[in-house]
């Protein structure tokens, strides 16, 4: 019988749900201090995970859930790369 290779969750700051790390953002204070929306997952760095929905991010944004777990200003260009980055295809 196969192994069958465990889904890593995560959970979304803004609405408090687990979720695979495919379906989430990961959001990444780089050792320098820059802020940067990691497609890839693998960015050294303080990461924090968003869900990819319009819901989540607004939540985000007005509760600045993302400034205070990653302790630094986020700049509205990331909420606003986020929202780029979900097209049409993901639930708004």
């Amino acid at each position: 019988m196969p192994r069958v290779k465990k889904e890593p969750l995560r959970k979304c700051l803004a609405t408090n749900t687990q979720h695979p790390k495919k379906e989430l953002f990961r959001v990444v204070r780089t050792p320098d201090g820059n802020v940067v929306v990691d497609l890839k997952g693998k960015l050294n760095g303080r990461g924090a995970y968003i869900s990819k929905s319009m819901e989540a991010i607004k939540i985000a944004r007005t509760k600045k859930v993302l400034d205070r777990q990653l302790e630094v200003k986020v700049s509205d260009e990331i909420y606003e790369e986020m929202i780029g980055l979900l097209g049409d295809n993901i639930e708004k």
